[in-house]
């Protein structure tokens, strides 16, 4: 039997830390398994992007170009993969279409092979640019759909969609589900739709989380349907808001007409690799393991926890079930976005501001500008009434315009600013990370050369903490009193525990 081969791209180096601890694994924690992810046979390696550049700077004190060129350096049979924000970059906000082309540019410099570009609200307006920047360079433009499910959300609308990521010269199309909703049928008859339309020689790249448990039989049903690549996570970094393990999609190929030629015991080093690693980063791991009210809130597990703890702080931890009512109507109101970065935060703050607040009566700049086009087109008409009240309370008018040819060019003045910071070292790198994050680049720059910090707990800490909470359980200072009643007299009784 002829088998066709099922790439797969490994995402434990980048999005599976990033879903299950908080992204904060150190580099010195994943160096050891690079030379078998490089010659274990997957289709790419998904390494930098998303959330991680920030927590290289927020939280470890790393230089991310300095571990984007340590995985070239390390992997140099692979494709490097990062997820890209579009015009957000890696960072919260617009950037301007200079500021986009040297980030692509200095990426790709730096050993970055596959560009995933996304826009939270599928907006393609936003992906152009950066996609026409991964082209110029030479490298891998992947188009990605935001995969949500709302009444307006079809299959026919995301086929559409990916004809338009083609036109644009995407070279493949993701199909990108953040929050583990895709079903199986919607799975096949979306990846189908693809092929049917625009030919069977278009690569679909097929991302799931685990979270609902219902995703590996979607990427069964994807593969039957055509996907050429799915995306996957070594078995000690897989499940919860994660992803599905690696080893678990290669055993449910056995014995059928596709197979992903990776090389068992390359992954079986990867698998114990990871799960040395992983018990270090205990206190930042995710509890969710199954989790199916996401198919009715929509909301994903880092969303949760994030609302979670707003409403802690507000001495409101009890009103988390009204808030999860209110998340559909305010995405309802703002037009049914997907959740994802930013979207989620923006959508889930203002639902947590309605409840505590009353509907809409305070409203987030961020939320007001969502609902004013300065984040892009929703695929849903934007609650006028609702409009309004961002109008007022913004003093600005709503746009239809793509929202980057509002900003006036940002390239010089970032790079006068960035000059100007103590530790900087007159890079184009460094004016990147300045421009994405100018509240903690200048602390990182100072500190940059005390090197970088592990976040984890070594074995000998975890062991000694297990020790003394062991021996906190078992110590019983002197003899235990009691005081027990019998036939109506109360008696002290004392017991003394056998040396």
């Amino acid at each position: 039997m002829s088998q066709r081969k099922i790439g797969v791209t490994e995402v434990a180096l980048r999005d599976a830390h990033q879903s299950l601890i908080a992204i904060r694994m150190a580099l010195e924690d994943m160096v050891g398994a690079c030379e078998d992810i490089d010659k274990a046979g997957y289709w790419s390696v998904e390494c930098w992007g998303g959330a991680t550049y920030d927590a290289c700077i927020r939280f470890l004190n790393e230089d991310p170009w300095e571990r984007l060129r340590t995985f070239r350096k390390l992997m140099p049979n692979s494709r490097l993969q990062m997820l890209l924000r579009g015009q957000n970059l890696l960072g919260y906000r617009h950037y301007e279409d200079e500021v986009v082309e040297r980030f692509v540019d200095k990426s790709a410099e730096n050993g970055m092979d596959v560009f995933r570009v996304f826009d939270a609200l599928n907006d393609p307006r936003n992906m152009a640019h950066a996609m026409q920047a991964v082209k110029k360079t030479g490298k891998h433009a992947q188009g990605t759909i935001c995969y949500t499910i709302s009444p307006l959300h079809t299959v026919e609308g995301y086929v559409h969609l990916a004809g338009q990521l083609l036109d644009m010269g995407a070279e493949s199309i993701a199909l990108k589900d953040m929050a583990a909703l895709l079903q199986p049928q919607p799975a096949y008859d979306i990846v189908r739709g693809i092929k049917e339309t625009y030919g069977e020689d278009v690569q679909i790249n097929v991302h799931c989380h685990a979270t609902t448990g219902v995703t590996l039989v979607s990427l069964m049903k994807a593969i039957e349907a055509g996907a050429d690549v799915v995306d996957t996570a070594i078995s000690s970094m897989s499940l919860g808001p994660g992803h599905n393990p690696t080893e678990s999609l290669v055993a449910m190929l056995e014995g059928t007409e596709y197979t992903t030629d990776l090389d068992p015991e390359r992954l079986t080093r990867i698998r114990d690799h990871f799960a040395t690693v992983r018990p270090k980063y205990k206190e930042f791991e995710s509890a969710t393991l199954v989790d199916t009210d996401i198919f009715s809130s929509q909301i994903p597990g880092g969303m949760l926890s994030n609302m979670e703890s707003q409403l802690k702080a507000q001495g409101a931890g009890d009103r988390i079930k009204d808030v999860m009512v209110e998340v559909p109507l305010v995405k309802a109101d703002c037009g049914h976005p997907p959740l994802v970065t930013p979207s989620s935060q923006i959508v889930g703050t203002q639902a947590v501001f309605n409840v505590l607040m009353g509907r809409y009566k305070v409203m987030t700049g961020e939320f007001a500008d969502l609902m004013l086009g300065y984040y892009g087109e929703c695929i849903g008409e934007r609650n006028p009434e609702v409009v309004e009240i961002a109008r007022a309370q913004a003093k600005k008018e709503p746009i239809t315009q793509r929202p980057a040819d509002l900003i006036p060019p940002e390239w010089d003045k970032l790079v006068a600013d960035t000059a100007k910071l103590p530790g900087n070292d007159g890079t184009d790198e460094d004016v990147l990370t300045y421009a994405m994050f100018p509240g903690v680049a200048p602390g990182f720059f100072a500190t940059r050369d005390e090197g970088p910090k592990n976040v984890g707990k070594t074995p000998e800490q975890l062991a000694a903490e297990a020790s003394a909470a062991s021996g906190a359980a078992n110590a019983v200072r002197g003899p235990i009193k009691y005081k027990v009643s019998l036939g109506g007299r109360e008696h002290s009784v004392t017991v003394e525990m056998a040396k």
